[in-house]
């Protein structure tokens, strides 16, 4: 008789939850989603359950709105942990891009001001992968440090174009704040850009040289793989995504400042983690961190119908976090 004949509904069970580990994942968003309609009826479902029992798409749209860009950011961390590293700056690198692109489009136009915007964030993303990957400076000095010297360059930008105004492209309002059948137009641009993530970590070579990088960096050296360029090229598109998540959030909230997108960026740290990807490298998943921007934003949800003040709403979103990613943990039985 064999192991597997002695094994436990149980164990059969926790081993099906590590082998597919979206499933406590989905499993939780839709407990959060039941306790939500619990907290404030009519939130989710307009309908009763014995007549409809639809979720409204409203509220639907909302949370896919929101949890959009957040999820884009944490692309950026899943790309990054996957070699054991972490990228700090995008926070940033996305308020840079949507303050330049708000105050160029005046002066310069809309395609030169969204095409600077995105130079920013490649630049940053050139600076970072320059650091980490040649000079060899730890991912998070290094992204801290460009993070912060991109908060003062954009401090002494913003004197020289403080009486220039603003003006939002009409495209990214369209993108932001536009619906199509009840969800929001956000879709169209992350659709092709969730599956361009999922196809280069899933089918190219440079995806796969990720995932060596971070489980054995010495070993994936030895087979050939030039890891200063792999890091080049992987901080260079994680800017590249932090400036297109600035111009997408612009777009939603139709205001430039100097900290746009700045709450952003330890949310996306946690949707990674909750959605499984491993701070130690050689493990992540996009599809993952997805559900983990959803949760977090259905978590945001519920600590503002309880009506908490900022202070209590904080400690309590990083002690939630913190209990789902080692509940996670429990189950899957992963690190």
């Amino acid at each position: 008789m064999s192991m597997a004949d002695t094994d436990t509904p149980l164990v059969r069970f926790g081993r099906v939850l590590r082998d597919n580990p979206m499933i406590p994942l989905i499993a939780f968003l839709l407990l959060l989603i039941a306790v939500l309609e619990v907290m404030r009826p009519g939130i989710v479902m307009p309908f009763r359950i014995g007549r409809d029992g639809l979720i409204s798409s409203f509220w639907l749209g909302n949370l896919i709105k929101f949890a959009i860009p957040l999820a884009m950011l944490a692309a950026c961390q899943v790309l990054t942990m996957l070699t054991a590293g972490i990228d700090l700056s995008v926070g940033v690198v996305a308020t840079v891009s949507a303050f330049v692109c708000a105050t160029l489009s005046s002066i310069w136009g809309v395609p030169q001001a969204v095409m600077m915007a995105l130079a920013c964030g490649l630049v940053v993303g050139l600076v970072n992968g320059f650091g980490v990957g040649i000079v060899r400076v730890h991912p998070l000095i290094m992204t801290l440090g460009t993070g912060l010297i991109a908060t003062g360059c954009l401090q002494v930008y913003q004197r020289y174009v403080i009486n220039a105004g603003s003006e939002i492209p009409a495209f990214l309002e369209w993108l932001g704040t536009g619906r199509t059948m009840g969800m929001p137009n956000g879709l169209f641009l992350f659709l092709p850009f969730a599956a361009f993530i999922l196809w280069l970590m899933r089918y190219t070579g440079f995806g796969r040289n990720l995932f060596a990088l971070g489980s054995n960096e010495t070993a994936a050296k030895l087979s050939g793989v030039k890891s200063w360029q792999v890091l080049m090229a992987l901080y260079a598109l994680s800017g590249l995504i932090a400036a297109l998540t600035g111009l997408l959030y612009l777009g939603m909230i139709r205001a430039p400042s100097l900290s746009l997108a700045n709450p952003l960026l330890l949310p996306s740290v946690a949707a990674a983690v909750i959605g499984g990807t491993s701070i130690f490298g050689g493990r992540g998943s996009f599809a993952g961190a997805i559900v983990g921007a959803l949760i977090l934003r259905v978590l945001d949800t519920m600590l503002t119908l309880l009506q908490m003040p900022e202070g209590a709403r904080t400690a309590l979103f990083g002690l939630i976090i913190l209990a789902v990613t080692a509940l996670y943990v429990r189950i899957t039985g992963t690190r």
